[in-house]
């Protein structure tokens, strides 16, 4: 690790690395309770497009990719409100444009071509500027504060639509909030997994965490905690044995999974074997964050 830390360019990657791995899993966790957790893909072929259009227009491709994604995100709530789609449809809609968007403007771009898209497609993080740090630092700080600001009524949301409305609550602004916030969480990790593997990190790591733990607030921490150790130990893993770092992040998230799924069916024989020694009642175990009752706290 020293002797990676010496060198410029990886511990700009290493910062990367670590903003992505604490703040993609944190809006992930809303995702996965939403039963959205395919929109990062969606979204992160919508933002393909914003980085054509930054080659085309010679603006920053991060730029022009938050604003495209942000607008395809606003899209799926629109397709989804108004148009009597699923939210399959929509993702499926914004899948198809977004690559097909992204392959027709960089072909116009001055000495473009759709190599020029490719460390956009799979990440390359070695090659993060100065420049992208400040604005990946900044998009994370939008994003925690965002998550922070709204977290229990965002909670409510991703529960229960139903109670949500019931409560009050402006369900069409909180769901384009969690839309919004998860294309520029998407923008923000582009460049070190990829927008072909975004996904995998804002659901990987929270599908870990579920495995270990029944409470929504520690399934967040603990997800975040998963992603960035996961993003770290892939780079690194990256640098020693020279494989694509993104790859080497979600295989790594991956493994933990496997290892999580392993621990959490040992916690549950362990919980029953107590549970039976004691003559108790039924532990529902680890695995699932339990729905709220109507105006429950957020545990």
């Amino acid at each position: 690790m020293a002797e990676m830390l010496q060198l410029d360019f990886m511990r700009r990657a290493l910062l990367a690395a670590v903003l992505v791995g604490m703040v993609a899993p944190v809006i992930g966790t809303f995702l996965v309770q939403r039963r959205l957790a395919l929109l990062g893909d969606g979204i992160g072929h919508v933002a393909l497009t914003g980085v054509a259009m930054g080659f085309l227009t010679s603006t920053s491709p991060i730029i022009t990719a938050a604003i495209a994604a942000a607008a395809g995100a606003g899209l799926i709530e629109l397709i989804r409100a108004r148009a009597r789609a699923s939210g399959d449809i929509a993702l499926a809609l914004l899948f198809y444009g977004g690559i097909a968007g992204g392959v027709v403007l960089i072909g116009l771009a001055p000495g473009g071509g759709v190599a020029t898209l490719n460390s956009y497609l799979f990440g390359s993080v070695t090659t993060v500027s100065s420049e992208d740090i400040v604005l990946v630092a900044l998009l994370a700080v939008l994003v925690l504060g965002v998550v922070g600001y709204f977290g229990r009524e965002l909670f409510v949301l991703c529960q229960d639509e139903e109670v949500a409305r019931a409560h009050g609550l402006p369900v069409r602004l909180l769901s384009l909030v969690i839309a919004v916030t998860a294309a520029l969480t998407v923008v923000l990790a582009m460049r070190v997994v990829g927008v072909l593997l975004v996904s995998a990190l804002m659901v990987v790591p929270v599908a870990a965490a579920q495995q270990l733990t029944r409470s929504f607030r520690v399934t967040v921490a603990l997800a975040a905690v998963v992603g960035t150790a996961s993003a770290v130990g892939g780079l690194s893993t990256a640098y020693y044995v020279d494989v694509a770092p993104g790859a080497a992040i979600v295989l790594l998230t991956l493994a933990v999974f496997v290892a999580a799924v392993a621990g959490g069916y040992l916690l549950r024989g362990a919980r029953g074997a107590a549970r039976a020694g004691r003559g108790g009642a039924e532990d529902p175990g680890p695995g699932t964050i339990p729905q709220t009752e109507q105006g429950g706290a957020v545990t």
